[in-house]
């Protein structure tokens, strides 16, 4: 080429050069920069044709990123394989320019039936390399024609692709930073829930997000400039935790922010999160961001108070209550529970809590828990366990199933309730039925004893109402110890004073009752009572009560016998005036009274009697057999 040429071409490749480099700096986007690439190429190279071939990430293929001149549909479509051998291959694998003079000549490699069609001939390319990294592909220009390409030419692509590797790396940084920017901006925006916000180093609010905008209800032209100590809680900010958590995000890189927070309209927001120190930027400053876990917040608040209350409802409650999984293998009892028992948590487990149960009723107990794991179903019986102390008491336990949300069986809770008090209670109550029942059939046969007795010796019916009204009465007293007989022992005192004191006769009279401390059984009181209620009485009718003079000395001592101990009563009256005729003389037969005294005592108690009536005295010896314990307080 004259030298006249060259210096033309040179100037004019210059000039594309540079006016390549204005428009790069003009444009971000990649394939407009790299289109004006292969229009200004071709130009300054005198072909029709030119076009970037970009490596995929896959490494195996190169993509038609750009080029003019080819036919609609190649260019952002065609893909050529890096296995295929290709000048373009061959010439990023060479890392250096390739030129091809004449294809049909070519024996280095295969050209692509794409460039055939189009009637390419001659062609020369240069790898493309970005900064401080590989190849980003590939500049190619075609000719239709026969082509010397020199040496000059592929100077002038060497230096166009240099230019052209740092443009490509600037825009694909850029590209990749928008993406990531763009991402950023997407995720923070749908993290609604999520307060972002940037401080600078005085913690004064300098770029406030969406998030922290929805989570605290102020604007960013409200919060920006203002100290980010606005957001805590006065009780926070008198104590200092805005510098303090500052500080420690300084010293260590971040720090916690873990607490209540305030809102625009003044309730509180629980925020956890962290604060962060920009210690790499620009003057500094702080990343806080942080979730709104407020609803969380209060409903492990309120779970925590639920379970608090629940452990000491159970806590409070009488009773022994527990937990068990499906199987029953595995317990867990409260506190009650384990120091009722004594045993430690693992020697519960697997059934292990039976051998507290009563040997008695370990067999039912074991039948009756298995039963219910069997079959799902709820459970209640009694039986014994045995305490720290040893000693066994009666527990009602009851058993229930509970689900989880699929409906299966989850596990089981129960309580046993102390109730060795109420057993007991029972046990006395049966004895005390059975007993009352026994009275009952006593009382209503003295009842008829007396009624009998009473109209065989009264002969009008005015006489046997007051008569038989008189005994009934002396019943009804002694009925009246007798109720209280299980907190009240009956005494001889008490039932001598019961009878003489329904008569008035300890009115102005002197009566003296001697004798020890003495307990009447409460199945002796019953006759007893009666035959001293036919002493006064007879007494007071006829005798040293009747105002007609005379004196009453009732005398009592315990003694001991071959059979054991026993109760002697002395009844004396004296000073009697009987020699007269007397309407009340007792019968032949003896009366009520003397039969009482003389055949029923003896007959139902055991007791050994006598009655001696004279004109001036009446004594009457009640010997009656007493149990070992019998006596005490009168």
């Amino acid at each position: 080429m004259p030298q006249r040429d060259l210096l033309d071409t040179m100037l004019k490749r210059q000039k594309v050069l540079a006016d390549f480099a204005d428009f790069a700096l003009q444009s971000d986007d990649l394939d407009e920069v790299l289109q004006e690439a292969c229009r200004l190429v071709a130009a300054a190279m005198g072909t029709e044709r030119a076009k970037v071939l970009e490596i995929e990430d896959d490494g195996d293929s190169l993509f038609l990123r750009a080029g003019i001149g080819w036919a609609p549909g190649d260019v952002g479509h065609l893909r050529l394989s890096m296995q295929d051998h290709s000048s373009e291959s061959f010439a990023i694998r060479a890392r250096e320019p390739v030129i091809t003079r004449d294809i049909a000549q070519e024996d280095r490699f295969e050209v692509p039936d794409f460039m055939k069609k189009e009637g390419i001939v001659a062609l020369v390319n240069v790898p493309i390399f970005l900064p401080r990294q590989g190849a980003f592909g590939l500049l190619q220009v075609d000719d239709t024609r026969p082509r010397d390409f020199d040496g000059h030419d592929s100077a002038f692509l060497r230096t166009y692709a240099g230019i052209l590797g740092p443009i490509v790396d600037r825009l694909l940084r850029l590209r990749d930073l928008r993406a990531t920017e763009e991402r950023f901006r997407l995720t923070v925006e749908a993290a609604a829930d999520y307060a972002i916000f940037v401080t600078d180093a005085e913690d004064r609010i300098t770029d406030w997000l969406p998030g922290a905008a929805a989570v605290f209800g102020w604007t960013a032209e409200e919060v920006r400039g203002k100290p980010s100590a606005m957001l805590y809680t006065p009780e926070d900010r008198a104590a200092g935790v805005p510098d303090q958590e500052r500080d420690t995000a300084l010293r260590q890189g971040s720090a916690p922010d873990v607490r209540w927070h305030l809102r625009k309209d003044g309730s509180q927001v629980f925020i956890e999160g962290s604060r962060r120190a920009l210690g790499h930027m620009p003057g500094g400053g702080f990343l806080k961001i942080g979730q709104d876990v407020t609803e969380r917040r209060l409903a492990d608040e309120q779970l925590r108070a639920s379970e608090e209350r629940l452990r000491l409802l159970g806590e409070l409650a009488p009773a022994l209550l527990w937990q068990a999984d499906a199987t029953g293998d595995r317990i867990e009892l409260n506190g009650r529970a384990l120091g009722y028992l004594g045993q430690s948590p693992g020697e519960l487990q697997a059934g292990g809590w039976l051998d507290s149960v009563h040997p008695e009723d370990r067999e039912a107990t074991a039948q009756a828990f298995a039963e219910a794991f069997r079959s799902g179903q709820p459970l209640e019986l009694q039986y014994r366990l045995r305490g720290r102390d040893g000693g066994y008491h009666w527990f009602l336990c009851r058993q229930v199933p509970w689900q989880d949300a699929n409906g299966r069986l989850a596990g089981w809770f129960g309580a046993a309730l102390d109730i060795d008090e109420l057993r007991r209670l029972q046990m006395r109550q049966e004895v005390l039925v059975a007993e009352l029942q026994h009275r009952t059939r006593n009382l209503i046969g003295v009842v008829r004893s007396v009624a009998h007795q009473t109209m065989g010796e009264t002969g009008s019916i005015g006489a046997f109402r007051e008569a038989f009204d008189h005994r009934l009465k002396a019943l009804s007293r002694v009925q009246g110890l007798l109720s209280r007989a299980e907190h009240e022992p009956i005494t001889l005192r008490a039932l001598l004073s019961l009878e003489l004191d329904a008569l008035g006769a300890a009115e102005g009279q002197r009566l003296p009752l001697q004798g020890p401390p003495v307990c009447i059984r409460p199945s002796h009181a019953q006759t007893l009572a009666l035959a001293l209620h036919e002493l006064a009485t007879n007494a007071r009718k006829h005798g040293a009560l009747s105002g007609a003079g005379g004196r009453l000395g009732i005398r009592w001592e315990l003694r001991d016998g071959p059979a054991g101990r026993h109760l002697h009563i002395d009844w004396h009256e004296d000073g009697l005036n009987r020699a007269g005729a007397c309407p009340a003389e007792p019968r032949a037969d003896g009366g009520y009274g003397r039969v009482l005294i003389e055949q029923a005592l003896p007959h139902s108690l055991g007791a050994r009697t006598t009655y001696a009536l004279g004109l001036t005295e009446l004594r009457c010896t009640i010997d009656l057999p007493l149990d070992a314990g019998t006596s005490g307080r009168s």
